[in-house]
């Protein structure tokens, strides 16, 4: 159709087709087999019972409009990080606020930088906003300071970096980010997507704090989805400088999250008992499945998430990534195929239960010895 024709129907915006739809994990076993879901690095613990008895209490007000403001998540969040409620958004999932900042942000014309196994969503938000998608390569699976800042252009607007990145498990230490960040024009907003970050145990990483603290150009999300095991509500929550914070807030939905969201969220995040004893468990297991698979002869990259991402041998079809996965879809174990990240041969495999992680490391067992 030339520039001058009249469209026959209405046409979506610049970059809206080429985006490839964002698939989430597979949820479902064959019927008659017990479901270990194992493909959207869920937490086998569950919410803090606080939280649930707060989701509860809010059946009896359902009438009623939530706070538009979410001002009771963002004190909590404040009060347990020990920042300014101001410079605090709540949204419905940290990929809500993803979104506004593409939006926000990001116009035709305009380019934004992610890494080369980044989260899907990063290229769907710039694509949706009529921006370009610039790919840095990662180095041994990890994000590259140099990859990324050799790629800022004059129309470079905005940086996505997964710190740690799912699904490779990687992350940039805090002197790294610092380096990226220092190495950017004033104007290219980093965005520092911490989505695992509580489940970090290396003295060298930060979430980024003290940066957007210290910064005009820097924000961090953060999700309720992982460690809170709140996914079915929705939450996230920005930190940001007040110029940031305040244009999104022009544009967000009056009520982007609801009163069950704000309750259960408060009390999750409060409850930093429970937060510890998610992290633990997680840390413990993540040594052990990583030592298990290792031993059977599989390659699994280094994670400081709640999931690895196991590799299997390229060029044997009898023991790929895809035979992998229906022998384990077969028993119930369902793992999140990486193919969509550029990986064929390899899936990531949340932290399970005690039975599911054990009966994965059987079956792999199994699968790798047959003949």
């Amino acid at each position: 159709m030339s520039a001058h024709e009249t469209p026959s129907r209405p046409v979506p915006g610049p970059g809206v087709m080429e985006i490839a739809a964002y698939v989430p994990g597979k949820s479902k076993a064959k019927p008659g087999v017990k479901l270990h879901k194992l493909s959207s690095n869920e937490t086998p613990l569950g919410p803090s019972p606080a939280a649930i008895e707060a989701f509860r209490a809010e059946a009896e007000t359902l009438e009623f409009y939530p706070d538009g403001s979410a001002n009771d998540l963002r004190k909590a969040i404040a009060e347990t990080h020990g920042l300014n409620p101001d410079n605090l958004l709540c949204g419905n999932g940290s990929d809500e606020l993803l979104g506004l900042l593409a939006h926000v942000y990001l116009e035709p014309g305009d380019e934004a930088i992610f890494t080369q196994h980044g989260f899907l969503v990063y290229k769907i938000q710039i694509l949706a906003n009529g921006a370009t998608p610039v790919v840095a390569p990662e180095t041994d699976l990890r994000a590259d300071v140099d990859a990324i800042l050799e790629r800022v252009t004059q129309r470079t607007k905005m940086v996505f970096l997964a710190n740690p990145n799912n699904p490779t498990g990687t992350y940039m230490s805090d002197a790294e980010v610092k380096r990226l960040h220092a190495g950017l024009p004033k104007h290219v907003l980093l965005v520092i997507d911490a989505a695992y970050a509580e489940y970090v145990r290396r003295n060298d990483y930060s979430a980024g704090v003290e940066l957007v603290s210290d910064h005009e150009n820097v924000v961090m999300t953060r999700t309720f989805s992982k460690i809170h095991g709140l996914a079915a509500l929705r939450i996230g929550w920005m930190y940001g400088p007040a110029h940031v914070i305040d244009a999104l807030n022009r544009v967000r939905g009056p009520f982007n999250l609801n009163s069950a969201a704000i309750s259960a969220g408060a009390a999750a995040i409060r409850d930093r008992a429970h937060v510890e004893k998610a992290a633990h468990f997680n840390e413990e297991w993540l040594s052990t499945l990583t030592s298990a698979l290792t031993g059977i002869g599989l390659t699994v990259t280094p994670s400081v998430g709640n999931f690895v991402l196991i590799h299997f041998p390229a060029g044997d079809p009898a023991r790929s990534a895809a035979a992998a996965d229906a022998f384990l879809t077969d028993r119930g174990y369902v793992l999140r195929a990486v193919d969509s990240y550029g990986l064929p041969d390899a899936l990531r495999m949340s932290i399970g239960t005690a039975e599911a992680n054990e009966g994965v490391v059987e079956a792999l067992t199994e699968f790798m010895g047959r003949a």
